[in-house]
C-alpha cells in the first residue's frame, strides 16, 4: 500500500471520528447543550424503539442523525430521577432514594432536601462560561426570589404550581374537575413563573408550545456564548388532554396518550428547525431522555419497564444512526456535560457515572459494566446481559438472562436455575451490590414528622401492605388512580368517591394531601 494511499485512509477515517470541540482544540468554539427530559415516557412508546402504531418521526430523525441506546436507565418516578440528572448521583449520594414515601428521601427541613444546595448540572456549566436556562416541569424544592437560580440557572420558565406563585397572585385555571382544585394548569391555560415574575396566559394559550417557544428565545438570544438549556417538557405525563392539530391551525386533536406523544413529537422537530435556522444545530447537542417509564406501562414498578427510558444523542461528532448496546443511565450525564464543556467536576463529592462521549463518537462501544434505578428500598442492576430487580418491601426477586434482547422480548426468567453461568452471574451481581449503601428508611429526628405509611396506631404499615385491610386499601386506590400515574389528584379523587358531595369530597382530599402537593400518594392513601 503506497504512502498516499494510508495517508488518504487516515485522512477520511479521522473526517469521521471528530469528537465534540473542547478548550483542548484551539479556536474552537464551546459547543451548546439542550437536555431535554420527557415526562412519564419509556423507551418503547417511540417508533425507533420499535412501537407499531406511533409516529415519531421527528425523534426517530434525532436518533437517525446521532446514537440510540438501546438500554438507558432513568428511576422509575420522577422526583429521584431528577434530582440523580442534576448531580450526577444515585439516591444514596444524593438523599434521594424515593419520592411519595419521606422515609425515603431527606427531611424537609435539612439541607440536603433542597436541590440548591447540592452542586448541580447547571452549576458545572456556568462554571465553563456557559449561559444557562430551565425550562418546563420543576417540581423541586426553592422559592421567590431565588427559585430555580439557586441551582445554577439565569433564566428559567416554568411550569409553577400555586406555592410557587408570587405572593399576591392566583392562578384561575387547574386540573380538577371544572378547573379547580388539583395542581395548577401545564397544558391549557398554563400557569407559568418566568424569571421570578407571574407570566399571564389564556385559555388558549398551550404550555408546551410557550416552553418550546421560550428555549428557542433564549438560544437565539445567547448566539454569541455558549448556552446550556435543561428542558424539562411537561409532556406526556397526564392528565392527556387535547393538543393543538399542526396541520389545521387552531383546531384541535382529540384527547389521548398518543396525540400527546405525537405532539411532543411535533415539539422536538420543530426545536431541530429553529436551531438550524438560528444557524446553531451544527454546533449544539440535543440529548433526549425520559424521566420514567410510561404511566400504567411501568412507571413507580421497580423493574426494567419502569426504569427503560429513550436516549437518543445528537451533536458534532456523534456517530449517525449508531444503535448502541452500551448500557447507561442518568448519572452518565453530568460527566458527559463536562467532557463537552471543558469543565471540571469537583473532587470533594463523588459522581456515580462516566461520559458518553467516547461511545457517541464512536471511539469506543462498551461504555461501563452495570448500570442501576432504584425506588424506595426497591432495585434494579443491570449489565449487557443480565437483569436482576429487587422489588419494594423486600419481595421476592428476579434474575433474568436477557440475551441480545434490550426490549423484554425473549427475556428468560432464570431466578431458580442452579446453572453455572447463572451462578456465576448471581455472585457477580452480589459483589456489585456489596458496593453499593443498602437502601434503608430514613431514621426520623427529633420532632420529625413520621414517615407516611409507617406506624400508626400501633400497627406497622409498609407500601407493600402487610395485613388484608391495606391490601385492599391498595386495591382501592389503584382503582381511584384512574390515569396511573402513581398518585390521585383532586379530579380522580372526586370522581370516584362514594359520597356526592363535592365539598366534604374536597376537604377529605385535601387532609389526605398532607404535603399539599395536589396529589395524594399511596403512603398518604394508607396513613388514613
Amino acid at each position: 500500500m503506497s504512502c498516499f494511499v494510508v495517508l488518504t485512509w487516515l485522512l477520511l477515517w479521522q473526517s469521521q471520528s471528530t469528537v465534540a470541540a473542547s478548550p483542548e482544540q484551539p479556536g474552537a468554539a464551546l459547543p451548546n447543550v439542550i437536555l431535554i427530559l420527557a415526562d412519564d415516557l419509556g423507551a418503547a412508546e417511540l417508533g425507533c424503539y420499535g412501537h407499531p402504531e406511533h409516529r415519531t418521526p421527528s425523534l426517530d430523525r434525532m436518533a437517525a442523525d446521532g446514537v440510540r441506546f438501546e438500554t438507558f436507565y432513568a428511576m422509575p418516578l420522577c422526583t429521584p430521577t431528577r434530582v440523580a440528572l442534576m448531580t450526577g448521583q444515585y439516591g444514596f449520594h444524593n438523599g434521594f432514594l424515593g419520592m411519595q414515601n419521606p422515609a425515603f428521601k431527606p427531611a424537609g427541613d435539612s439541607p440536603q432536601a433542597d436541590i440548591g444546595s447540592h452542586f448541580t448540572h447547571a452549576d458545572l456549566m456556568k462554571s465553563a462560561g456557559y449561559a444557562t436556562a430551565q425550562v418546563g416541569k420543576w417540581q423541586l424544592s426553592g422559592r421567590l426570589p431565588t427559585l430555580v437560580r439557586d441551582a445554577g440557572f439565569d433564566e428559567y420558565c416554568m411550569w409553577a404550581y400555586d406555592h410557587n406563585l408570587p405572593p399576591g397572585i392566583t392562578h384561575p385555571a387547574h386540573e380538577g374537575a371544572g378547573g379547580k382544585g388539583g395542581n395548577t394548569c401545564r397544558y391549557w391555560h398554563p400557569c407559568i413563573v418566568q424569571n421570578g415574575e407571574y407570566r399571564r396566559t389564556t385559555a388558549s394559550d398551550y404550555g408546551p408550545d410557550l416552553f418550546n417557544d421560550f428555549v428557542l428565545d433564549f438560544a437565539v438570544r445567547h448566539k454569541s456564548q455558549p448556552f446550556f438549556v435543561y428542558y424539562t417538557s411537561v409532556l406526556t405525563h397526564g392528565p392527556h388532554l387535547e393538543t393543538p392539530d399542526p396541520a389545521n391551525p387552531g383546531k384541535r386533536l382529540p384527547a389521548t396518550f398518543r396525540n400527546n406523544l405525537q405532539y411532543l413529537d411535533y415539539l422536538m422537530g420543530r426545536l431541530r428547525s429553529g436551531l438550524q435556522e438560528a444557524g446553531l444545530a451544527e454546533n449544539t447537542w440535543i440529548i433526549f431522555i425520559g424521566d420514567n417509564g410510561t404511566a400504567t406501562r411501568g412507571k413507580s414498578t421497580v423493574t426494567e419497564l419502569g426504569a427503560r427510558v429513550p436516549g437518543i444523542v445528537v451533536g458534532p461528532g456523534a456517530r449517525r444512526g449508531m444503535v448502541s448496546n452500551a448500557v447507561a443511565d442518568l448519572t452518565d450525564i453530568m460527566p458527559t456535560l463536562a467532557e463537552i464543556s471543558g469543565a471540571k467536576l469537583p473532587s470533594d463529592r463523588p459522581f456515580d457515572g462516566f461520559s458518553l462521549l467516547p461511545v457517541v463518537t464512536g471511539r469506543q462501544a462498551r461504555h461501563r459494566d452495570w448500570i442501576y434505578s432504584h425506588l424506595d428500598d426497591g432495585r434494579v442492576l443491570r449489565d449487557e446481559r443480565w437483569l436482576l430487580e429487587l422489588p419494594k418491601g423486600g419481595g421476592p426477586e428476579k434474575f433474568f438472562d436477557c440475551g441480545d434482547s434490550r426490549n423484554g422480548a425473549g427475556y428468560r426468567n432464570v431466578t431458580d436455575s442452579q446453572s453455572a453461568d447463572v451462578q456465576q452471574a448471581r455472585a457477580r451481581f452480589a459483589a456489585i451490590l456489596a458496593t453499593i449503601p443498602r437502601p434503608e428508611p430514613r431514621v426520623p429526628a427529633a420532632g420529625d414528622s413520621p414517615a407516611k405509611g409507617a406506624a400508626k396506631k400501633g400497627r406497622q404499615q409498609t407500601s407493600g401492605g402487610t395485613d388484608a385491610a391495606a391490601q385492599q386499601k391498595q386495591t382501592r386506590f389503584r382503582r381511584r388512580d384512574q390515569n396511573g400515574d402513581g398518585g390521585v389528584d383532586q379530579a380522580e379523587f372526586l370522581r370516584t368517591m362514594t359520597g356526592t358531595d363535592p365539598q366534604s369530597g374536597t376537604a377529605r382530599f385535601k387532609k389526605l394531601d398532607s404535603d399539599g402537593n395536589g396529589q395524594i400518594s399511596l403512603e398518604e392513601f394508607l396513613s388514613e
